[in-house]
């Protein structure tokens, strides 16, 4: 017997049946997304009026506003987990200064989740912030959109236009793509750390990278040299948008993180030049000072002499620094585990 002779026929009455009973889930998945994400802003808008009320408090308000959102990130972070950075609560701080009256807020940004304000947050032409927000809400863009939108100048573009036609069906074309994914709001780690919840971290990666990254993973921590492994898929919020470091790990005997980011492909100067983002955040945010320079490292699988010489790997100590790389695995050694997890995952795909 087959598979699909083991499947049972349906009758008309038992699929209509089927069709109710998917509307009523995807119906009751919107209505817990919309609850979601109006409990995210709501609940952002009040510790950034909170935040901005205590503030009044203080005489030096510039000098105290900066000691409360520190002190607040770390006993948030202590108590609560991930989400309260405190590039997260000056963006919640911000919130409340923009958008100074919830209730109306609510009612013109259906469709829209903390990422489209948070990416709004950072158009600082009132005009034009509230035109995005309008057409964003109306049309249903993903928050890659918006961000291309506001990025490529659309709404100036559009004014400047005698024939706007052109212009729209222009954009709708470039963001077709970025408008695929329905589930983008459900999937974004941000909801996650919202309810207290572990990123799932195969929303960002291929299964390849996945495998890969697994036994990376093990192959250090049994290498031993000093590694303790931190975090996979860290996530690190920008004015920019979000970011995933692959792995994170601190080796005790180098006092030092390393960041490792996996690319399946040849390495590209997008891959130094995001590198070197993450290494610089990292020694912003994360670093204390007993630590030493946060180190970067690409896994890929083919490198580039033209790019090691003429990025910023040639010129960043904190991308290639010598007096590290005794405490690090070999090229050789990262290069023979890659292919043979890459082999291993081949077989076990053609199992």
């Amino acid at each position: 017997m087959t598979k699909n002779d083991s499947i049972m026929a349906i009758n008309n009455n038992e699929l209509t049946l089927v069709a109710d009973v998917l509307t009523i889930i995807r119906k009751g998945r919107e209505s817990a997304y919309n609850a979601i994400n109006t409990s995210m802003l709501d609940t952002y808008w009040r510790i950034g009026q909170r935040i901005v009320e205590e503030e009044q408090h203080g005489e030096q308000r510039a000098e105290y506003g900066t000691r409360l959102i520190k002190v607040l990130s770390q006993e948030l972070t202590e108590r609560l987990g991930k989400g309260f950075s405190t590039r997260n609560l000056a963006y919640y701080r911000l919130f409340y200064l923009t958008f100074n009256d919830i209730e109306i807020l609510q009612t013109r940004v259906q469709n829209l989740t903390w990422s489209h304000v948070r990416t709004l947050l950072g158009v600082t032409d009132e005009k034009a912030r509230e035109w995005y927000l309008q057409e964003a809400s109306s049309q249903s863009w993903s928050v890659r959109t918006l961000d291309r939108n506001i990025g490529s100048q659309y709404y100036y573009r559009l004014l400047q236009s005698q024939h706007k036609e052109p212009v729209v069906q222009e954009m709708k074309e470039k963001t077709a793509k970025l408008q695929a994914d329905k589930q983008e709001f459900i999937k974004n780690p941000v909801v996650a750390e919202f309810l207290g919840l572990s990123s799932n971290i195969d929303f960002s990666e291929s299964k390849l990278e996945s495998a890969i990254l697994t036994h990376i993973q093990k192959f250090l921590l049994e290498l031993g040299k000093g590694y303790a492994f931190v975090a996979r898929q860290q996530h690190i919020s920008t004015d920019v948008g979000d970011f995933y470091i692959d792995l994170v790990f601190y080796n005790y005997l180098l006092k030092a993180f390393l960041l490792i980011d996996l690319k399946t492909t040849k390495i590209t100067h997008q891959d130094v030049g995001q590198m070197d983002m993450y290494v610089r955040m990292y020694d912003d945010l994360k670093r204390t000072a007993g630590d030493n320079p946060t180190i970067g490292l690409i896994l890929c699988t083919e490198t580039s002499k033209d790019i090691a010489k003429y990025s910023v790997l040639h010129e960043n100590p904190q991308l290639f620094a010598a007096k590290y790389l005794t405490y690090l695995p070999s090229e050789e050694e990262l290069k023979r585990e890659i292919e043979r997890q890459k082999q291993i995952f081949q077989i076990q795909q053609g199992e």
